[in-house]
């Protein structure tokens, strides 16, 4: 080990911090990776796993450069993982594959609303024949374990064969038994704040008190990354804030064993990714489908979270899953900016980078970032950089959409969140309440900048803890 202590701190073991850490370890780096072992708080734990680009798509997506950008980082890094498998399989001595779900079928069901679910259904068919994909019509009544309530029966469905799914779990497991293999530092610790000697990161203090020293600081841990920039907080100020998206998931076990042999999801509605399932490897099903925005990362799942999660599942999925066993409980804490995009390269200072931010994209683009920060810290330009370049952390907000578009947007999944959870209210209601909503929206947008708006999702959640962040950064750049 060098005298000066590492090459690289990377802090965080999560999907991404794990991936990045044995990407340069396997390049000749001398390695420490920061982390609890039990990982507190991470989304990666708690993570369905879903390998979806197209999936993901909204009626949204392909209307603005990043939104673009978003897609093509899903579908780059889809590519890439079958290889990363591989690597990760041999370094580790693992013989077998972590793919624990072949294909995606997406599921437009008579939940939500027109606007919303039809209209991301709708664009995800059109994103798979813009980028000529593969994918067939199927019909929902032939699906394999599907067995909806027949009020929230499917209307289409698509098949989707080249996205699958991973055990989380596993792939964690993997990454720490890989990092052992190739003679990493692991740290059970967590990291407190980051050092600093004359403008320069020297490595970073951890939560016992104990100093770390290394060439460059990788800070990949999720939600919580942007608090080890509080001793810097010009800084801090000049990086787009970070927020929890909070999600509760389940696993289960069925009362008679049975699975779907693909992942089951709906479109993104609501504010979330859309109700799913997807198969585990030991027979396990994992559920998930909720995202809050907090303020701060949540340890425990609510009572209110949990029963909507298991409602939905059992009313949209499979009738009889209230036989079914829950196994597990799971929280993770999806790292969500200010402006909705990831924090990734370099930051206002030598030796300090960033990957986070990334929300629902973290663990399925983690080989992919894993290259590209690598590449970073060997020679400051990656393969990467026209893909990745504009997500650089220090930055003004990037802007997806325009202000209306954003109220728009906010006031449609408040709808479609009503609709969800089966609300009782007269007919002329939901139109008041629309006008209500797009009102609110738009005060709160005006008073916190003329110009800058957050995505829809912190719009309507606005406290005022975070308010005053997303204040004192808008200030930062105008």
């Amino acid at each position: 080990m060098p005298s000066h202590g590492y090459d690289v701190i990377v802090v965080g073991n999560g999907a991404i911090g794990g991936a990045i850490a044995v990407e340069l370890s396997r390049r000749g780096h001398a390695v420490a990776r920061v982390g609890k072992s039990d990982r507190p708080l991470a989304a990666s734990s708690a993570a369905g796993a879903m390998l979806g680009s197209f999936g993901e798509v909204t009626r949204h997506t392909l209307r603005s450069k990043y939104g673009r950008i978003k897609l093509e980082s899903d579908i780059r890094a889809s590519s890439m993982w079958p290889t990363w498998d591989r690597i990760l399989s041999e370094t580790s001595g693992q013989v077998d594959s972590l793919y624990a779900a072949s294909g995606t079928v997406v599921l437009l069901n008579t939940i939500g609303t027109g606007t919303v679910d039809t209209g991301n259904f709708q664009a995800i068919r059109a994103a798979l024949d813009e980028y000529r994909h593969s994918y067939e019509e199927v019909d929902p009544d032939s699906l394999d374990w599907y067995s909806p309530d027949p009020l929230s029966r499917s209307l289409q469905a698509i098949l989707i064969p080249g996205e699958h799914a991973i055990d989380a779990s596993r792939l964690l497991t993997r990454l720490d038994l890989a990092f052992n293999a190739v003679g990493g530092a692991v740290i059970d610790d967590d990291a407190a704040e980051v050092t600093t000697v004359g403008g320069k990161c020297t490595g970073v203090r951890l939560e016992s008190g104990t100093e770390l020293e290394a060439h460059s600081v990788i800070i990949a841990a999720g939600a919580r990354s942007s608090t080890l920039l509080e001793t810097l907080p010009e800084l801090r100020r000049r990086i787009p804030p970070l927020v929890s998206g909070y999600g509760v998931s389940a696993l289960v076990e069925t009362a008679d064993g049975a699975v779907p042999k693909h992942v089951l999801r709906t479109p993104n509605r609501a504010f979330a990714c859309g109700l799913h399932c997807v198969p585990r490897a030991d027979g396990t099903l994992y559920l998930g489908g909720t995202n809050v925005i907090n303020e701060r990362p949540r340890a425990h799942a609510t009572i209110r979270d949990l029963s909507f999660l298991l409602e939905c599942s059992v009313n949209q999925l499979h009738s009889k899953m209230p036989m079914a066993g829950v196994a597990a409980v799971q929280v993770g804490n999806r790292p969500v900016t200010a402006d909705g995009f990831p924090l990734l390269g370099p930051v206002g200072l030598e030796g300090l980078f960033m990957a986070t931010g990334t929300y629902r994209d973290g663990l399925h683009q983690s080989p992919l970032i894993a290259e590209y920060l690598a590449d970073l810290i060997e020679s400051k330009s990656s393969k990467f950089d026209a893909l990745l370049g504009d997500f650089a952390p220090e930055r003004a907000p990037l802007a997806a959409s325009d202000r209306g578009d954003v109220v728009n947007r906010a006031t449609e999944e408040l709808l479609a969140a009503g609709f969800e959870t089966d609300w009782n209210v007269k007919p002329e209601w939901p139109e008041l309440i629309e006008q209500h909503a797009r009102q609110t929206y738009t005060r709160r947008a005006a008073e916190l900048h003329p110009a800058f708006t957050p995505p829809p999702e912190l719009l309507a959640k606005l406290t005022p803890s975070i308010e005053r962040q997303l204040i004192d950064y808008y200030e930062a750049w105008s």
